[in-house]
């Protein structure tokens, strides 16, 4: 509903639809009769902020209307109000029309059947398949099975008790609002995804593609796909490690080889830096090249540039090794004076790993133990690579400075313990 007149107050992101301050009772007048019909105008009661006025379902609905670039009186931002308002209409018009539909639509899901979860069923067939030959992990006597030995024999029975932690690598959808091309049905209630822009939610780590209120009734089971991860660095890990189907990051297992083949009695191994161009030389090889980056001595002749590395892939990390959620956790165990018992509360830290981070970490402790052999040439004991790989496997979940820097020492002791214990705490 274009105004008839020029109005001095308009701001410069509307158009002729802008008719200045009006009355919700004016505005209705206006738009009386014409359904679909829609105007703007400057609110009497908040004078300043602007309301969208749409006739629809022969009634005049108000909505407060905002601009930051783009218009939006929701979640959903539009480059003019025309699209807001046509997409607003399709929305209200389904929504009136197949209410009872849409409150159906979840109630039988055909994600089961669909393509998409069937290629997926194999995968993961496959790989469970392939776990069951594998070794169980190693857990403690749990509270209902105490033995009353000491705490030495105690010990020395952890690596004959079967693990209780799942090796379940399930991974949540990183589901984000996207916008599609052309008509698109939900892979998950198998309904149309009705409107003109962000009409559902898109995987960007596989590609599933549903509506909004449908995302949150998909199972974690997400299956990267390689095509889709862009870079390695920065890169989830979980997110990595389903996309290669391996256990542990292809960045950790190479460089730890790498290391163990000629940098074990290299001086300061870990605490000494490697040239940080060379490091960034490093990450982009395998950004661009994944596991078929070449670290080889012909290329980086100094380990300690693979030393870095790895410590960059790690810090890097959105989700620490050492999870934000088991974070308190470690540090309360740290804290402890009995040892024994600080041991059993490591040990059940690190059950409330996801696996794929209990996997790397149990990689990396056994690496740090072997290194720890060599002291008397590269001169790194666990309590020096506690210094080093404290703050770089654990970091708090709020970065306070203060916090940060009283914890340093509970870091250090934390992975002191894990190198240490290596063969019973894993």
């Amino acid at each position: 509903m274009t105004c008839p007149q020029e109005m001095d107050t308009r701001p410069k992101y509307y158009g002729r639809e802008f008719h200045g301050m009006l009355s919700r009772e004016s505005a209705d007048e206006l738009l009386g009769g014409a359904e679909g019909a829609y105007l703007v105008r400057e609110s009497q009661r908040q004078p300043g902020t602007h309301t969208l006025a749409l006739r629809f379902g022969h009634q005049t609905l108000n909505y407060r209307l905002f601009y930051d670039g783009k218009h939006f009186v929701g979640e959903k931002r539009f480059e003019t109000v025309h699209d807001l308002v046509t997409d607003g209409l399709i929305t209200l018009y389904i929504e009136t029309k197949a209410a009872e539909y849409i409150a159906k639509m979840t109630t039988n899901p055909i994600y089961e059947h669909l393509g998409y979860t069937s290629l997926l069923k194999d995968k993961m067939g496959h790989r469970l398949s392939r776990r069951r030959t594998e070794p169980h992990r190693v857990t403690f006597q749990r509270e209902d099975r105490k033995i009353t030995t000491s705490p030495l024999v105690r010990h020395s029975t952890l690596k004959d008790c079967p693990s209780e932690k799942q090796s379940s690598y399930d991974k949540i959808h990183n589901f984000k609002v996207h916008t599609f091309r052309g008509p698109h049905w939900c892979e998950y209630c198998a309904n149309f995804m009705w409107g003109l822009i962000a009409q559902g939610v898109h995987c960007s780590d596989c590609g599933l593609n549903v509506h909004k209120q449908c995302s949150k009734l998909v199972p974690s089971d997400c299956q990267p796909d390689l095509r889709r991860i862009k870079k390695v660095f920065s890169c989830d890990l979980t997110t990595l490690v389903k996309a290669h189907n391996t256990t542990r990051p292809m960045v950790v297992d190479m460089c730890i080889k790498e290391i163990e083949l000629r940098g074990l009695q290299s001086e300061g191994l870990y605490r000494v830096s490697g040239f940080s161009e060379h490091i960034e030389d490093v990450r982009l090889a395998f950004d661009r090249d994944g596991e078929k980056a070449d670290i080889s001595a012909n290329v980086y002749n100094d380990i300690n540039i693979i030393a870095g590395a790895l410590k960059l892939y790690l810090r890097d990390l959105p989700i620490p090794v050492i999870t934000f959620h088991v974070y308190s956790k470690f540090i309360l165990a740290a804290k402890m004076p009995n040892p024994d018992t600080r041991l059993e509360a490591i040990h059940e830290g690190l059950l409330l790993l996801p696996p794929a981070h209990y996997e790397t970490l149990r990689h990396l402790m056994m690496h740090l133990k072997k290194v720890t052999m060599f002291e008397k040439d590269n001169f790194m004991n666990s309590e020096n690579l506690g210094i080093v790989f404290g703050p770089t496997l654990m970091q708090p979940p709020e970065q306070n400075a203060l916090a940060t820097l009283n914890d340093m020492r509970h870091q250090k002791l934390i992975i002191q313990l894990l190198i240490e214990h290596e063969d019973v705490l894993f």
